[in-house]
């Protein structure tokens, strides 16, 4: 079963930029579709970026022209490029399959304040 590991958070200033990583295991990851799904503070986990085995993308409204999924099937790797980054983005991030399996990653955490 497919395994992840997030990596590239940090604090940043509003504005800024950060690019997130997720490592998934198995030969079998290039057949799924991945989405980036984060949790903020005192809110429910939401699904902000997919990305299919085909390489067709969706985004959430809040995130669309700011952030862009995308993923490297020969690294076993998906990406999260993020510009222009709020406060609002402040989350633990996480990669996963849609619709979500049981199993998480620890996730990275993104903090965006001044």
């Amino acid at each position: 079963q497919v395994q992840f590991v997030e990596s590239g958070g940090g604090l940043v200033q509003p504005g800024g930029s950060l690019r997130l990583s997720c490592a998934a295991s198995g030969s079998i990851f290039r057949f799924y579709a991945v989405g980036w799904y984060r949790q903020a503070a005192g809110k429910q986990r939401e699904l902000v970026a997919s990305i299919t085995s085909g390489g067709r993308t969706n985004y959430a409204d809040s995130v669309k022209d700011r952030f862009t999924i995308s993923r490297d099937n020969a690294k076993n790797t998906v990406y999260l490029q993020m510009n222009s980054l709020k406060p609002d983005d402040t989350a633990v991030y996480y990669c996963n399959v849609p619709p979500p399996l049981e199993v998480w990653g620890q996730g990275t955490l993104v903090t965006v304040s001044s």
